[in-house]
C-alpha cells in the first residue's frame, strides 16, 4: 500500500507534509484517520485507522502476566494518538513522538507497505548506511530460514 523514500522538513509550526503519493493511496482506499506511536529502531509509525485496528488487537492480545508484554504495551499505546491530514497535506506530530524519534526539521519519511515511518533524517541515514550491505544476507535468512 505504502512505498518510496521521501525526505521532508517540518514547517516552523512543527507540521509534516505527509507525501501525495501516500496521500493519493489514503484517498483512494478512503483512509480520514491515522494512528501515530512510538516505533522501533527510534522512528515513528503512522498506521492507518485500519492497519491501527489490526495492530491493536494483535498487541492487545499479549498476555498482561508477562512483564515484556506489559512494558510493550505501556510504550507502545501511551505513545499513540489519531492524526488527521489537513487540506494542505500535513499532520502535527505531537513533541512527545518528535523527541522519541530525535526529529528536529529535516525527515525521511519511507513506505513499509502496511505503515509508514518518520524518521528523523540523520537517524535514517545512519540505519540505512548500517544496514544496506547485509540487504541480501538478511534477504536470505527471512525467506530461506534453513540457510542459517
Amino acid at each position: 500500500m505504502f512505498y518510496g523514500e521521501y525526505e521532508h522538513t517540518l514547517d516552523r509550526k512543527g507540521r509534516l507534509i505527509v507525501p501525495s503519493k501516500f496521500r493519493e493511496v489514503a484517498q483512494a482506499h478512503y483512509v480520514e484517520k491515522f494512528f501515530v506511536t512510538r516505533g522501533l529502531d527510534k522512528c515513528l509509525f503512522f498506521f492507518t485507522e485500519e492497519e491501527w485496528k489490526l495492530q491493536e488487537a494483535k498487541f492487545k492480545s499479549l498476555s498482561f502476566t508477562k512483564p515484556e508484554a506489559r512494558k510493550f504495551n505501556r510504550l507502545y499505546f501511551s505513545g499513540a494518538c489519531e492524526l488527521t491530514v489537513d487540506k494542505q497535506g500535513r499532520v502535527l506530530i505531537p513533541k512527545y513522538l518528535k523527541d522519541f524519534a530525535g526529529i528536529k526539521q529535516n525527515v525521511v519519511v519511507i513506505g513499509v507497505s502496511n505503515r509508514i515511518e518518520i524518521w528523523a533524517k540523520e537517524k535514517w541515514k545512519e540505519f540505512y548506511e548500517g544496514n544496506k550491505d547485509s540487504f541480501e544476507d538478511v534477504a536470505d535468512k527471512l525467506v530461506d530460514p534453513s540457510s542459517e
